[in-house]
């Protein structure tokens, strides 16, 4: 998969081949199922055509140069993770295109001369509530207007589930609730968060569940706290096991807040320091909470892992 950055003005490099692209485009965070109905249906027109597939996405989020927003934006799939997901579709090509104040600024046709016309776009493929252009002047039906018969345009339909639209919205709501279920139906895949293992206070080893301390990367949004049945990639194979997302109330004073991510893994027993993995989230277990002591603690350990084992068993 070819990425290309582009920024505004911009200008690409004369050993770019000018090639041919059925475009699909959005900001696409998460990749969800929504997003993947956008994308097969450029990836379709790029055959029906006989030209490459190509995806357009934006980096950083538009709220956070425009400031629309007063909450803090957290990414669903960072960059380097969605570019990952986006290759394993099959994709040609992605052009990311460098949000700034004055991209914002572009009107409609602008936009479109620039990195629709320019790029040799023969088809653009967007969901039908997709816009752009200054202040979001521009949606489909304009981008249809202004084609003028140099490119073709689709714009997919809403896609939704039994609740409602499939959204980035909702799967952000569901992964700060621990909803990870909920999250894996609409992105169509397991939330994944990437990581190296490194050194924690192996107290998990001394009370028999032995962990993987796992420092998320950069960039990655982290579960609601709690205990969660996971999947962990290890040197390429994917794992059982139970994840604990918190504090440790038990152990630490309350005072002093560090976040850890501890997965035990089921049936290992390999030294993985400085490995990157993979946890994949499946159920939220139970939240966390503080117990009177190591043994009621265990006791809890040992339930959890069982509900993991089962939960999993059910999946098979």
């Amino acid at each position: 998969m070819n990425v290309i950055h582009l920024k505004y003005p911009h200008q690409l490099a004369q050993e770019i081949e000018k090639e041919a692209y059925s475009l699909a485009i959005g900001f696409f965070d998460g990749v969800h199922k929504g997003h993947q109905a956008v994308i097969e249906a450029a990836k379709q027109k790029a055959e029906q055509l006989n030209i490459k597939s190509a995806v357009m996405t934006f980096d950083p989020h538009p709220s956070i140069v425009l400031g629309r927003r007063n909450e803090k934006v957290f990414y669903i799939t960072p960059l380097s993770q969605k570019l990952d997901t986006l290759k394993k579709l099959n994709i040609d090509t992605v052009f990311v295109v460098n949000f700034t104040s004055d991209f914002a600024k572009l009107t409609p046709e602008e936009f479109i001369k620039y990195f629709i016309v320019d790029l040799n776009v023969q088809h653009v493929t967007a969901g039908f509530d997709f816009s752009f252009g200054s202040y979001g002047k521009g949606n489909m039906e304009l981008m249809e207007q202004l084609s003028n018969g140099r490119y073709g345009v689709t714009a997919i339909e809403k896609q939704q589930d039994v609740v409602e639209k499939i959204s980035s919205t909702r799967i952000r709501k569901a992964l700060q609730d621990g909803e990870m279920e909920q999250a894996r139906n609409l992105l169509g895949r397991a939330f994944e968060v990437p990581g190296i293992v490194v050194h924690g206070d192996k107290r998990g080893r001394t009370m028999g569940f032995p962990t993987a301390n796992v420092q998320a990367m950069e960039g990655c949004y982290i579960p609601a706290t709690g205990v969660y049945a996971v999947k962990i990639l290890v040197q390429n194979k994917w794992y059982d096991g139970v994840c604990n997302v918190g504090y440790k109330p038990t152990f630490n004073n309350p005072d002093e807040k560090q976040l850890s991510i501890e997965v035990h893994i089921l049936n290992f027993n390999k030294n993985i320091y400085g490995e990157a993995v993979v946890v994949g989230w499946y159920k939220r277990i139970r939240s966390e909470r503080k117990f009177n002591g190591i043994e009621a603690l265990i006791e809890q350990i040992e339930l959890d892992k069982q509900q993991a084992i089962a939960y999993f068993e059910q999946l098979r």
